[in-house]
């Protein structure tokens, strides 16, 4: 019996050894996100998924950065002390920064080695969101497009019609005065301008054909027709429009509590105003105005980029950021926000997206705006956000009305030239 009972002691060290041993054998990376208040769930989701289908990848999430600008600043900041991420979601006009100064890993050698790489739904287009200089860095992960919220009660009550949103500018001012002619504090009109990296102000200039610099990036072409038009627009919301002076949150938490009739965003937001909005008033989507020849309009969103070092972090990074920008991860995301997936498959397959999109008409909104849709643009050189910020603060003072429109216009041109590369 005593030889039968040795037997089983080691029999279980021999059990728990392979346990420890598989244990160990789990590679571990870290990845970091923004914008937890829209993502938080997406991620737990993915997690959840990947680390099934990939039970020797530990997923460990890093808090979440709190917007765009932050993320950037972070990461710069972790790479100086060597503690970055090893996957990390940056806005998809912010991958320049780590691109130029070669903190980001160059991800063709991968998708060289994977087969029918197209097959698995990564589109040319979607791809030349991440591709500087002939090579990979990024993974579009969410993508989306700006577009225009409307509380069809507000409308219809103001004399609008909801199955007939105006597409034009004028017609939306119209309305707009017709809302905030309802009293009680309604809001007409506000047009989210402080997005991150002055996302919708790129939006104005490029919906009027115009572009953020020249060719050879070496001069400012916002001060051209495209964004002499873009400048003249904002003052117009605030005088036509009625567009009140609101801080971000404050414009957002209007619409939720009904007391705003249209309100430009971007669609990443969807899931989060049915949320907001939980069934108090009926609500739709429209495109937004392009008035412009050539228009245009600027893929917002984030993309996955890798700054794991070591061969076995590389390759498990690699492996997450593929599921989460391919048709699974991409459903999840969808789902569970309001952008548009980054991968080609899932947006017709039955078992995916399919009958998601067909009994949600607002998430198909930006779709139509696809034709439309053109890089977010990234200023060159070292003060790429100083720039942002700089940007920023001459809006402000159009929107405040301490600045003429115009004034403010070549006042923004004259400092963003003195920050760009000499």
């Amino acid at each position: 019996m005593l030889r039968n009972r040795w037997k089983q002691v080691l029999a279980a060290i021999g059990v728990a050894a392979l346990v420890a041993s598989a244990a160990q054998a789990k590679t571990e990376i870290e990845v970091q996100y923004p914008l937890g208040f829209i993502f938080d769930k997406v991620f737990a989701e993915i997690k959840a998924e990947f680390e099934k289908l990939h039970p020797d990848v530990q997923v460990t999430y890093r808090p979440a950065y709190k917007e765009y600008e932050d993320a950037a600043q972070t990461a710069l900041r972790q790479a100086i002390v060597k503690q970055l991420p090893d996957v990390s979601f940056q806005a998809i006009n912010l991958q320049r920064l780590f691109v130029d100064r070669g903190i980001a890993g160059d991800l063709s050698p991968m998708i060289a080695k994977e087969k029918d790489w197209k097959g698995q739904g990564f589109s040319d287009a979607m791809m030349a969101l991440g591709n500087f200089n002939g090579k990979q860095y990024g993974m579009a992960f969410a993508v989306s497009t700006p577009i225009i919220y409307f509380n069809e009660d507000l409308v219809a009550k103001a004399g609008g019609d909801p199955n007939n949103f105006p597409n034009t500018w004028e017609g939306i001012f119209a309305l707009s005065r017709k809302v905030e002619a309802l009293g009680n504090d309604t809001v007409g009109l506000y047009h989210s301008w402080t997005i991150t990296g002055n996302w919708l102000w790129q939006a104005l200039v490029f919906s009027y054909g115009g572009t953020m610099m020249s060719g050879d990036e070496k001069k400012v072409a916002f001060d051209g027709p495209g964004g002499r038009n873009a400048i003249g627009l904002m003052g117009r919301m605030l005088k036509e429009g009625k567009m009140p002076n609101l801080a971000h949150e404050a414009a957002r938490q209007a619409f939720f509590a009904g007391k705003m009739g249209i309100w430009t965003e971007s669609t990443s937001l969807l899931r989060v105003a049915d949320e907001g909005v939980g069934g108090k008033f009926k609500w739709r989507t429209a495109v937004f105005p392009v008035p412009g020849p050539d228009a245009k309009l600027p893929t917002g969103g984030n993309a996955a980029l890798m700054f794991a070092t070591t061969p076995e972090k590389q390759k498990a990074a690699w492996e997450y950021m593929k599921f989460a920008t391919g048709a699974e991860g991409a459903t999840v995301m969808v789902k569970g926000t309001g952008y548009m997936p980054p991968n080609a498959l899932p947006a017709n397959d039955p078992k995916l997206l399919k009958p998601f999109y067909e009994t949600r008409p607002n998430h198909l909104t930006s779709l139509k705006q696809q034709p439309y849709m053109t890089a977010w643009y990234a200023f060159p050189g070292e003060n790429s956000l100083k720039i942002i910020a700089v940007i920023k603060d001459h809006l402000q003072s159009v929107v405040d009305g301490s600045t003429a429109p115009e004034t403010a216009l070549a006042a923004m041109s004259k400092d963003v030239q003195a920050l760009l590369p000499k």
